[in-house]
């Protein structure tokens, strides 16, 4: 369970919104999975649906918060590039702050499961041995079930309504 926070990056809690909404997450890969620095997601599981979005930029949030262990950021390639692409934070990754990760949401329940996501791949290639992302965007499922069999995968992704406040104390 994440809570987004929209006031501390609108523009990213805002994209967010709208990709669970749509259920762009449903069968989505945690790809890139590094032990005690983050864990990555957010490339659909349908190649047609990767390349409606490959270049959906949205423009930077300001960093607000710190990318703090939890704490779930947008990936992204430099300014203005963040498309569909999170994070979340293993630990105190404020080194990132600088760069202009700004986190939009916070997991609240459930970082004991995000602590077990399967990380034997590594990173992606080229530089490690894990998945290869424009192969992800082009083959989509069929390619990370072929070759990377072990990878932890989202059901279903939702939007959970915040809970009602208690009525006034008369």
């Amino acid at each position: 369970t994440m809570k987004v926070t929209r006031a501390w990056a609108p523009n990213g809690a805002d994209r967010f919104y709208n990709l669970v909404r749509h259920h762009f997450y449903d069968g989505a890969a945690f790809f890139r999975v590094l032990p005690g620095f983050m864990a990555q997601f957010g490339m659909s599981a349908y190649p047609q649906v990767s390349r409606a979005w490959e270049n959906a930029n949205i423009k930077d949030d300001r960093v607000t918060q710190h990318n703090l262990r939890g704490y779930v950021s947008f990936a992204m390639a430099g300014p203005n590039t963040r498309t569909t692409q999170i994070f979340i934070n293993y630990g105190n990754n404020g080194n990132l702050d600088q760069s202009g990760f700004a986190p939009f949401a916070q997991v609240t329940d459930g970082m004991d499961v995000v602590d077990k996501l399967y990380s034997g791949y590594g990173e992606g290639a080229p530089d490690g041995r894990g998945p290869n992302q424009n192969l992800i965007g082009a083959k989509g499922r069929a390619y990370l079930a072929q070759s990377f069999p072990k990878l932890d995968t989202i059901d279903t992704a939702s939007i959970v309504p915040p809970a009602p406040k208690p009525a006034a104390a008369q």
